[in-house]
């Protein structure tokens, strides 16, 4: 199968796009570096050392025997190159990663919010847009996210895949009806992919695309069997605040002694997924795309829900950590509930990879590895959901 893989340099993309080398299907990544120009911007590297894009490829082809593309483009800003790579390619199937992928950075600052929106939502309708105008029938998959349904669900009732059947009163009777879950975006980026699921649903119902959109959990986890063949194509580890994904992030804090910082109570409660699960959710969406004229298909992409607390009282007792609870940057919920159904990846034979103690070491023992890179005066979140929520240096002892 011919593969486009949109972002493929990023955090999910990379390791993504080597696992669907890896088993054979001829792979072509776009990416425009924004995520290496955003590093240079916010002055803070990936713990582990990421080579250039040049490099990376040789070094894939050198130790698998298996040729990647790699073409630099922009898509939000480069329609017209995007429409030419779609023709002269003729992908059977398109990865979509090629977004700003951190609330936090979505949140910094006016310039963060509007670059946020206009690279992400303008990106994903561009890509649409095209295809469309080719009349390409391509399979799409689609890397969204669980915070398009909010954290204000609560009780026993899991957060269905995508979809709510809802009961309409009318005078003749009740009508039901299946609608997109309710969105409830917690910020400017979980905003863009809520739109996301609106201009997957037109193109959908209107041009007959067929899109599977994956709401995932948060990341932990840094390798995957591929990035781990030499250290050359080793996968990015954020640790900041605005990029560094929680479990990732208390595993590098404790590999340098730094408290881990909780916001807020931590009752917060997440999704959480392994990158070798990420990699193969995406192999089995797109080996399972719907029907052309179906709905977008949605799968919750997670293995397993914690509180942030508990994720920290774990690292803590496995490291002798402290742990310091700082103010919540974030306008949320001091605790929530979370259930979450992921019935279609497993039916699919998805075997989740579940927190293990054994993992964590596996992370740990990157972070060590390259504790001497760690910027700490980059770990504690500066950016803030509205001003006067700023957190001290000094409340972290």
């Amino acid at each position: 199968m011919k593969v486009l893989v949109i972002g493929g340099d990023g955090f999910c993309g990379w390791p993504t796009s080597l696992h669907l080398s890896d088993i054979g299907h001829e792979v072509t990544i776009v990416d425009n570096l924004s995520r290496r120009n955003i590093d240079i911007e916010l002055e803070v590297e990936s713990l582990t050392p990421i080579r250039p894009m040049g490099e990376r490829v040789r070094v894939w082809k050198e130790v698998s025997g298996k040729e990647l593309g790699f073409v630099n483009l922009d898509i939000a800003t480069e329609y017209d190159r995007l429409v030419d790579l779609l023709t002269e390619l003729r992908p059977d199937a398109v990865v979509h990663f090629g977004e700003q992928r951190a609330a936090p950075y979505s949140m910094r600052n006016d310039k963060a919010k509007r670059y946020t929106v206009d690279n992400n939502v303008r990106g994903t309708h561009n890509l649409l847009c095209a295809i469309t105008t080719l009349g390409l029938d391509v399979a799409l998959v689609h890397l969204g996210t669980m915070g398009v349904y909010g954290y204000g669900w609560s009780g026993s009732a899991p957060i269905p895949e995508g979809y709510l059947t809802v009961k309409v009163p009318t005078p003749d009777g009740d009508l039901a009806r299946e609608i997109l879950h309710p969105a409830n975006p917690g910020s400017v980026y979980h905003l863009t992919k809520t739109l996301d699921q609106l201009l997957f649903a037109f193109y959908a119902n209107n041009d007959g695309l067929r899109i599977t959109d994956l709401h995932q959990g948060i990341v932990w986890g840094t390798q995957t069997p591929q990035t781990a063949l030499d250290e050359r194509l080793i996968n990015r580890f954020d640790y900041d605040g605005d990029y560094g994904t929680v479990l990732n992030r208390f595993l590098m804090q404790a590999a340098i002694g730094h408290p881990l910082t909780v916001h807020g109570t931590g009752g917060q409660t997440r999704a959480f997924i392994h990158i070798r699960d990420t990699v193969r959710c995406i192999e089995i969406a797109l080996n399972n795309p719907p029907e052309r004229g179906d709905k977008p298909s949605v799968f919750n992409q997670v293995a397993e829900t914690y509180r942030v607390r508990d994720l920290a009282e774990l690292i803590s007792r496995l490291t002798d950590t402290k742990i310091a609870n700082l103010p919540n940057p974030r306008r949320e919920a001091a605790e929530n509930d979370l259930v979450v159904s992921n019935n279609r990846f497993l039916s699919l034979g998805l075997n989740p990879t579940l927190l293990s103690e054994g993992l964590l070491e596996e992370s740990r023992d990157i972070a060590m590895r390259y504790a001497d890179r760690a910027d700490v005066s980059k770990i504690i979140a500066r950016s803030v959901w509205r001003k006067g929520m700023e957190v001290a240096d000094d409340l972290v002892k």
